[in-house]
């Protein structure tokens, strides 16, 4: 599913980039684009923060904190 239209980005690439360490609106932009241009793809971006951060927490130790509105 297209999350980002501006710049094509897919759920699939923002969630690559959560995997690799991403872990706020601005560190998922630089990596793979999505919400770089108009924002209205953020909440969605939170959301597969939040829910790789929910993963995390349920497999190992409570995650650090939520994405913050840019």
């Amino acid at each position: 599913m297209f999350v980002c239209l501006c710049n094509g980005i897919t759920s699939q690439a923002v969630a690559d980039a959560v995997a690799a360490g991403a872990t706020t609106c601005k560190q998922v932009a630089s990596t793979c684009g999505a919400g770089d241009d108009c924002g209205r793809c953020r909440r969605t971006v939170r959301a597969i923060i939040a829910s790789a951060e929910h993963g995390a927490a349920t497999s190992a130790e409570p995650a650090a904190g939520r994405c913050q509105p840019d």
